[in-house]
Order: C-alpha cells, then structure tokens, then sequence
C-alpha cells in the first residue's frame, strides 16, 4: 500500500501509511502525518465521494503549517481501498451505514493508538454526512468538526421529487447495481475544465486530473442506483430537524455560494437546528471549497481558524 507522487502534487514529508480491515472486512487504505515538533492535536480529513487521498496533499500541508497532525482514509469503493462490484468504476454501497463501519474502524485501528489529541473532523460533501450520522449516533470522539459543503440535500430541480420512488423501485426490480441513468463509468472529475461544477482553478482541477492519469485505480465513475438510493435516505434522515437538533459537538459549515452539486439553502436550513454549530457561505465559490481558488480558500481557512482551537493566528 503506498501512495501516489507526482511532481505536481508530491507526498507531503513523513507519511505513514498502511491498510486495515473494516468490521465486515472491507480493506482500506489510510496516511498519517505526525505533528510539528512542540505542537500536538490532530485533524482527520473524510472525502468526498469519488475522491482519494492524494486529492488532499495540498489540505494536509495546510494543516501541517497550522501544527496539526493529520489522519485520512479512502473510504470503501474508492481510492485504493476495496471495491464491492466487478465493475470497480461503479461507486458502490447499499447503505451509508457502511461508511460507518468504515469510520468506526479508521478511528479505533489508526487514530486513536497512533494520532495525538485533541481530534478534530474535517469532512467534506459525503464526509460531511458520514461524520454528521456518527455525531448523532453517538460517536463523541472529536473536539470540534468543520464541514465543507456538506452533502445535506441536493440542488432543486424537476426530478428531485420523483428521485427516491424511482431510485426504490430499481432496486425492487434488481437494477441496484447497474449506473444511475443516463450514467457510466466516465471517471467523475476528468471533464473539461470549462463547465465543470466542481472548481473554478484550473490549476488545481489540472492536478486532480494528473493524479488520476498516473494511477487509474484511484478513480470511480458514476454511483450505482444502491449508492443514490443509500445516499437518498441519509439526506431525508439529515432533513429532520430533530436530528440537527440532536447534535452536541461544536460544529461549523462551511458552504459554497455557487454550489450546483449539493444544496446550499439545505445546510443553511440545517444549521438553524443546531444547538451547538454555525455556518459560513463563501459567495462565488463551487462545490469542492478547498481545491478552490486561493480567494475562496481562505475565506474557508478563516473560517477554520477561528473555529478550531490551537491554530496559530497569522
């Protein structure tokens, strides 16, 4: 198990890193990154859907500067982690409860034994809800979770209304595991840069795609019906007020204000519920905030620095 280094995108210094078995024996692939000398606390970041870790070098240097220790995984189905189906460009799973067997696992094999305290999340769009669900289901093991875009809900449209019958009635006929319509094995994220809904860099879009071509394994095409069905009934979990209002960690969203991948007035309804949270919009910015412009980064980085205690002020 290693990791992929490019010249633009090399492995930030002193990576661990290694591979451990879910609780129903999925394998994933994970890194760590110790902290600077003097300096303690630790950051676990959670991708996206489709992502990989090698997409977040860039957000680990970010972290190391700040005094942080960083821990990341690729989730089931992505990365270099196990893949459920032959097809290993389909992003697969039957339910979100799978990711958390995957969290679960990442925290008490890597984290806990081996990354110093205090914790903090930082979860992007799918990761954002993974580690939404573990907070409400009782899982208490960080100080303090900043997401990115948060995969609350999805953007309005003519279809959204009938999304979740149809998804369920594919799967009742057995079509679970074919592509979403409409949908293949088109490696999400290497579009043309130029009406791409992910970024407005073309640097940093660049990157993401050279990464990609010199190590196809890491890519995944569209989801599966089972993934947007699984996906589909966490967001309608995560629209009940009750379950914002459930939540007791400190927790700030951070979320994109030209988002056409999930649902900016969502996490702003979202976190009128919480108790114990806040959240930011970065007007102008897309969905994937920290391979933004600089402009749109650091107003995320603001945001996290003023959030998360043991930041070093600039």
């Amino acid at each position: 198990m290693q990791l992929v280094s490019i010249p633009a995108n090399p492995v930030p210094d002193g990576a661990v890193v290694g591979a451990f078995k879910a609780g129903d024996g999925v394998g994933l692939r994970y890194a760590r990154w110790a902290p600077p000398p003097g300096r303690k606390g630790t950051v676990c970041i959670f991708q996206g859907r489709a992502e990989f870790i090698e997409k977040y070098f860039e957000t680990v240097r970010d972290l190391q500067a700040r005094g942080f220790a960083v821990a990341t995984l690729d989730w089931r189905g992505q990365g270099l982690s196990d893949r459920a189906l032959t097809d290993k460009r389909k992003g697969h799973v039957k339910d979100f409860y799978e990711y958390g067997l995957d969290l679960d696992a990442f925290m008490e094999q890597v984290v806990l034994p081996d990354c110093p305290p205090p914790l903090f999340a930082l979860g992007h769009s799918m990761g954002g809800a993974i580690v939404l669900r573990a907070c409400h289901d009782g899982r208490r093991w960080f100080d303090r979770v900043v997401l990115s875009a948060p995969l609350i809900g999805l953007p309005k449209n003519k279809l959204t209304g009938v999304a979740g019958t149809t998804l369920t009635l594919m799967k009742l006929i057995g079509r679970g595991n074919a592509y979403v319509p409409s949908a293949d094995s088109f490696v999400i994220g290497r579009d043309k840069f130029i009406g791409n809904v992910l970024t407005s860099d073309p640097v940093r879009f660049a990157r993401t795609v050279a990464v990609m071509e010199a190590e196809p394994q890491l890519v995944i095409g569209a989801p599966t019906m089972n993934w947007a069905n699984a996906a589909w009934r966490a967001m309608n979990e995560l629209a009940s007020p009750a379950f914002a209002g459930s939540l007791r960690q400190p927790i700030l969203m951070v979320a994109a204000g030209h988002d056409e991948v999930v649902s900016t007035p969502a996490i702003e309804t979202f976190a009128r519920y919480l108790l114990a949270g806040s959240h930011v919009i970065v007007p102008g910015a897309r969905h994937e905030l920290l391979q933004e412009q600089d402009q749109y980064r650091n107003q995320f980085w603001a945001a996290f620095d003023a959030f998360v205690p043991g930041t070093p002020l600039y």
